[in-house]
C-alpha cells in the first residue's frame, strides 16, 4: 500500500492545472484572444489559423508538493520524505489535467458593417481534476492505529474528467468608440466523461473493550456515486487487444467527436470598455453551459452502513476475504443505473484593467480604424481569473506589461499569484511577418532551471494568417 501512495505522490509532481491563460488574455494582436474574451477589441479584416497548429496549449504543475520533495538526493530515507509530503498535502490539493488543441480557427470582418467581426472554429479539450483523498491516503499509508475514534471522510473522494470536442461561432461588435461587446455560441460533443462529487459517509475505528474484539470498524451513512458516460462501451478494450478492437474504439471516439457523442450547449460573453483613451476595463464569462448525458451512461452508487470487528481489515487475500466482501456488498449494495444526467461546464471568469501609454505617433502600429486616433505601444495592468470546480473555485491574479517593439514584434510579461506559486512569471512573444503570425508563450519561467522542483510549467504556441 505504501507503494501506491509513493506512486500517487510521484504523479502529483507532474500533473496539469487550471485553464488560466493570463499571458494570452487581452493580447488583442492575436485572434486567439477572442476565445478568452469574445468582446476583445479586434483590428483584423480576416484571420485563419493553420489547421491543427493555430493553438496547442498545455499546463503542468502541482499545488502542495513537487517531485524534488520525494526524490531529492539529500541523504534522507525516501519513506520519511513520502510521509512528510503526505502530511503537507491537504484534501483541498488537487491534480488536474487541462489541454486544448485547435483544429480550425477562422474569422472575418462583415462586409455590411466594418464594426462587426465574426469568428468560428473547432477545438478538442481534455479537462481532468482529482482532489487528493487525504483521509484515505493517511489510512492506507499509516494505518488506523494512531487514529482511533477519528472519522475518515468519504467526501474526500471527489473528481471529474472529460474529453470533448467544441464547435463554436462568435460575434464581436464595436458598439461605439468606448464599448466593444461579443458573444460566442458553443456546441459540445462529449466523447468520455466521469465524475464523482458530493460523496458522504465516514469510516471510523473505535475501541470496544467490552465486546468480542478490542476494535470495531464502522462504515457509517456511506453514499458514494460515480457517474460515467462513454466508458462502458469501451470497457472490453483492456489489456492485450487486437488491431481490430483498437480500430473499433478509435472509430467510436471519432464518431462521438463528430457530433455523435453526448451533446451540450454553452455560451461565452465578454466586453471591452474604454474609460478614456488610455484606460480600459475588460471582462468575460466562458463556458456558461450544460452537457446532457443520455448515451452510453452508467452510474454506480453505494449506500449503507456496515460494522466489522477485529485488529485489522479482513481483506488479507485469504479464503475469508471473499466472505467479507460478499457480506460488505450485501450491507452496502452497489447499484448500477442507466439514468441520464446533466453536468454544468466548469465556468471561467476573466477580467482586466489596463493603462496604455507611449502613443504610436508615426502610425507604425497600423492597428486602428481610419479616422480614429493612433494606438499605444505600451500597456500595464492587472488581470483576475476564477474557475469553478467541484469543491471550490480556483483563483489567480496577475500583473502584466505589454510592449510593441516593432510592427513585426510584440511581447507581454506577466507576474501571477495563484494556488501553485507566488512567483509565477510568464512571457509571450508574437511575430508578424507580412501576413504570417507565430506566437509562443510560457509560464513559471523561473522554475525551468530545475523542473524537479517546479510546481508548474506551461507552454502554448500557434500559427495564424492575419490580414
Amino acid at each position: 500500500m505504501r507503494a501506491i501512495i509513493f506512486f500517487f505522490i510521484s504523479i502529483c509532481g507532474f500533473s496539469v492545472y487550471s485553464q488560466n491563460k493570463e499571458v494570452l488574455y487581452d493580447f488583442i494582436d492575436l485572434p486567439q484572444s477572442l476565445m478568452l474574451n469574445p468582446g476583445a477589441e479586434t483590428n483584423f479584416n480576416f484571420h485563419a489559423g493553420v489547421p491543427f497548429l493555430s493553438q496547442f496549449h498545455v499546463n503542468a504543475g502541482l499545488r502542495g508538493a513537487s517531485i524534488y520533495d520525494v526524490f531529492a538526493d539529500d541523504g534522507r530515507d525516501i519513506n520519511e520524505k513520502i510521509e512528510i509530503t503526505l502530511n503537507n498535502l491537504t484534501s483541498n490539493d488537487y491534480l488536474t489535467l487541462t489541454q486544448q488543441l485547435e483544429f480550425v480557427n477562422f474569422g472575418w470582418k462583415s462586409k455590411k458593417n466594418e464594426k462587426i467581426y465574426f469568428s468560428g472554429g473547432i477545438y478538442q479539450e481534455l479537462d481532468v481534476i482529482g482532489y487528493f483523498p487525504k483521509d484515505f491516503a493517511v489510512l492506507a499509508y499509516q494505518g488506523n492505529q494512531d487514529f482511533l475514534n477519528q472519522p475518515f471522510r468519504l467526501s474526500n473522494i471527489s473528481g471529474s474528467g472529460e474529453l470533448l470536442m467544441v464547435y463554436h461561432f462568435g460575434y464581436n461588435k464595436k458598439v461605439n468608440k468606448k464599448l466593444t461587446f461579443g458573444a460566442r455560441a458553443k456546441l459540445y460533443s462529449s466523447m468520455l466523461h466521469i465524475r464523482s462529487a458530493r460523496n458522504k459517509g465516514t469510516f471510523t475505528t473505535v475501541e470496544t473493550p467490552q465486546g468480542n474484539n478490542i476494535y470495531q470498524h464502522r462504515i457509517s451513512n456511506a453514499d458514494v456515486t460515480v457517474r460515467t458516460s462513454g466508458i462502458q462501451s469501451l470497457r472490453e478494450i483492456e489489456g492485450e487487444t487486437t488491431s481490430e478492437e483498437v480500430k473499433e474504439a478509435v472509430n467510436k471516439l471519432v464518431g462521438r467527436a463528430l457530433l455523435g457523442g453526448n451533446l451540450g450547449v454553452g455560451v461565452d460573453i465578454g466586453f471591452t470598455h474604454k474609460i478614456d483613451d488610455q484606460l480600459s476595463v475588460t471582462g468575460s464569462v466562458n463556458d456558461l453551459g450544460l452537457i446532457f448525458y443520455t448515451k452510453d451512461v452508467e452510474t454506480y452508487r453505494a449506500r449503507g452502513n456496515y460494522v466489522f470487528e477485529g485488529f485489522e481489515t479482513p481483506v488479507q487475500f485469504s479464503s475469508e476475504s471473499q466472505d467479507f466482501l460478499d457480506e460488505l456488498e450485501e450491507a452496502i449494495p452497489l447499484d448500477t443505473l442507466s439514468n441520464s444526467y446533466i453536468v454544468a461546464r466548469p465556468l471561467k471568469v476573466n477580467g482586466s484593467l489596463k493603462y496604455s501609454f507611449n502613443p504610436d505617433d508615426d502610425g507604425s502600429c497600423n492597428c486602428f480604424l481610419e479616422g480614429e486616433r493612433p494606438g499605444y505601444l505600451d500597456g500595464i495592468g492587472v488581470q483576475l481569473f476564477s474557475q469553478f470546480r467541484p469543491k471550490r473555485p480556483q483563483y489567480a491574479a496577475s500583473l502584466f506589461y505589454y510592449k510593441r517593439w516593432f510592427s513585426f514584434l510584440r511581447t507581454k510579461v506577466t507576474y501571477t499569484v495563484d494556488d501553485y506559486s507566488y512567483y509565477n512569471f510568464g512571457f509571450l512573444l508574437s511575430t508578424h511577418i507580412d501576413k504570417i503570425n507565430f506566437y509562443i508563450s510560457a509560464n513559471n519561467l523561473l522554475e525551468y532551471t530545475n523542473l524537479a522542483k517546479a510546481r508548474g510549467a506551461s507552454l502554448q504556441f500557434g500559427f495564424n494568417v492575419i490580414m
